[in-house]
Formats: C-alpha cells, structure tokens, sequence
C-alpha cells in the first residue's frame, strides 16, 4: 500500500465515523483551499446533473468544466459497483 493508499484510507475510515455534517464541512474547509472546494462541488454538481440525464456540453457549459471530467464522471457513474450510485443510495436520491 502507498503511502497515498493509506492516507486515503484513513481519511475515509474517520469521515465515516463522523455523523455530524457541519463538522465534515468544517473539516473539508480547513483541508482544502477555497478553489479546492469549488472543484469538488463542480465534481458532485456534474454527477447530479448527469443522473438527471443533462447533456454533457451543457454541463461543461453551465459548470465551465471539461468535457474529459464529465466523461469521467459519466464511467465511473456507469460502473456496476458505483461509489456514485451508492451516494445517492445513501441521499435517499436513487
């Protein structure tokens, strides 16, 4: 395991812990800059708009992302074990 594996691991394992969504957010705050931030919630905006079956170039447009991160996002949400499906699952969104 990398050292990245392990740090990836052990952030997951204590945001899973915690059930308090302002203290995540808190925390998401401290560990990421601001334009860090505005990626990740570009990232989770194009997924939602994907389920809702937007056209991808009009997300790229709406969001000002690229087409390569959208495409990616519509894979990984087609995959049979996708950690997106199971978010939404999750958000009582499925």
């Amino acid at each position: 395991m990398t050292e990245i594996e392990f740090n990836i691991d052990e952030l997951s394992g204590a945001l899973a812990l915690e059930s308090d969504a302002a203290h995540i957010k808190a925390f998401l705050s401290a560990l990421c800059t601001p334009a860090e931030l505005i990626d990740l919630s570009k990232r989770w905006a194009l997924v939602k708009a994907l389920r809702k079956k937007v056209p991808q170039r009009q997300i790229a447009k709406t969001l000002g992302i690229s087409l390569c991160k959208i495409t990616r996002g519509s894979r990984e949400l087609k995959k049979p074990d996708s950690a997106f499906v199971r978010m939404f699952e999750l958000l009582g969104k499925d």
